[in-house]
C-alpha cells in the first residue's frame, strides 16, 4: 500500500512517498480504510526530532489522528464491525505506525464512531485536542457550571475545542488570542470575552473581566511564561490546568493563593497501553456532543492531501493556521 514516510528527523524534505506492506488484523485491532487525518503540534515535533523518544522508529510513518471506514475486525472487538466509520487518535508514536497511508491498524479501544454530522476531515480533526480538552477540564479540573473559565490561545486546535467544551459544561468562557483575526474567530465560537494579550497585561484583564477576582479555572495550552501568567490569573482557591509544563516556574503564586495545578499528558496512555478504553469512552461522549450541536470542529481553510504533509507542517509552523489543519487521503 502507498504510504508517507519520514526517512529521518528533521525537515520537511525527509518525508518521501513510498510502498509498504498492508497491515494485517490480530486480536482486539481492527483494519481502517484511511480517509483523513489531521496535524498536532506532537507531530511537527516528532518530525523535527524535539520528541524522536517517543516516535517511531525511522523510516516511518507519522500522525496519530485519523478518520476512515472499518475493513477488518479483530477476535475480541466489541462494538465495531466492517463498514463502521471511526476517529481516534491511534497511533505515529514508538511501536505503533502513524496514519499516513492507505490502511492503518488500530487499537479497537482507543476507537469511537465518527459523529454523523461530521464529514473525514472534521472528524479527524477531533481526537486529540478532544481528548487533551477532556482530560483538562473534566477529568482534572472538575469544571462545573456558572465558573469563570480562561483558555489561553483561544484560536488554537487545543483552545477553540476547550472553549466550546467549557461552554457545553455551562461556564463563562474568555480566551486569549493574539490578532483581530484570532479574536473574530473566537467570537464566532460564542466566547463570552476575548482578550488580544498584547494590548492587556494580566492584571488589567482580570481587574476588568472579573473585578479583580481572578478566573475559577485556567486553562494554558502555551506553556512557558503563559502557564506563569495562568497563575497570575487564576482566583483564590482557583484551578490551573496545563498541557505544557516542561519548564521551570515560581510556584510562589501558586502557594500563597492555594491553587489547585494540573498537567495533563493525553499520549500517555497510549505510550504506556495503560487505560486506552478511556480514551475510546472520551470519543464516544463528544460524539454526542457533537451531534447535540454543542462542538463543530473547526479547520483551517487551506487543505492538504497526504502528499503534502510537507506542506501542512510548514503552515504550522508559520502561526498562521487557525483551527486544526487536516490532511485528505486520495488513495
Amino acid at each position: 500500500m502507498k504510504a508517507i514516510l519520514l526517512n529521518e528527523h528533521g525537515t520537511v524534505r525527509n518525508f518521501i512517498l513510498s510502498e509498504i506492506p498492508e497491515p494485517k488484523v490480530c486480536s482486539g485491532h481492527v483494519v481502517i480504510k484511511v480517509s483523513a487525518s489531521s496535524l498536532n503540534p506532537v507531530d511537527c515535533k516528532i518530525r523535527n526530532g524535539m520528541l524522536a523518544a517517543i516516535g517511531p522508529e525511522l523510516p516511518g510513518v507519522l500522525h496519530g489522528d485519523v478518520a476512515g471506514v472499518v475493513t477488518d475486525v479483530g477476535n475480541g472487538v466489541e462494538g465495531f464491525k466492517v463498514g463502521d466509520e471511526v476517529y481516534g487518535c491511534i497511533g505515529g508514536f514508538k511501536g505503533m505506525p502513524g496514519v499516513l497511508s492507505e490502511y492503518v491498524l488500530a487499537d479497537a479501544k482507543l476507537l469511537a464512531k465518527k459523529p454523523i454530522n461530521l464529514t473525514m476531515p472534521q472528524a479527524a480533526s477531533v481526537p486529540l485536542v478532544g481528548i487533551t480538552s477532556w482530560n483538562a477540564l473534566i477529568d482534572r479540573a472538575n469544571i462545573t457550571a456558572g465558573q469563570k473559565v480562561l483558555v489561553h490561545a483561544g484560536a488554537g486546535g487545543v483552545g477553540h475545542f476547550a472553549l466550546q467544551l467549557a461552554k457545553a459544561m455551562g461556564a463563562e468562557t474568555h480566551a486569549t488570542v493574539s490578532n483581530d483575526q484570532k479574536a473574530n474567530f473566537a467570537k464566532d465560537l460564542g466566547v463570552d470575552e476575548v482578550i488580544k494579550y498584547s494590548e492587556l497585561e494580566v492584571h488589567e484583564y482580570v481587574e476588568k473581566l472579573t473585578g479583580g477576582t481572578g478566573y475559577d479555572l485556567v486553562f494554558d495550552t502555551v506553556g512557558g511564561k503563559c502557564l506563569d501568567q495562568s497563575f497570575l490569573a487564576a482566583k483564590e482557591h482557583g484551578t490551573v490546568v496545563s498541557i505544557s509544563a516542561r519548564s521551570e516556574h515560581d510556584l510562589t503564586p501558586v502557594h500563597t493563593k492555594s491553587l489547585s495545578l494540573h498537567v495533563v499528558f493525553m499520549l500517555l496512555p497510549i505510550l504506556r497501553n495503560i487505560g486506552r478504553e478511556n480514551h475510546g469512552r472520551i470519543l464516544d461522549k463528544i460524539t454526542s456532543l457533537v451531534e447535540q450541536q454543542k462542538i463543530k470542529p473547526l479547520i483551517h481553510t487551506q487543505r492538504f492531501s497526504f502528499e503534502e504533509v510537507g506542506q501542512a507542517h510548514q503552515c504550522w509552523e508559520s502561526g498562521s493556521a487557525i483551527g486544526k489543519i487536516v490532511l485528505e487521503s486520495s488513495w
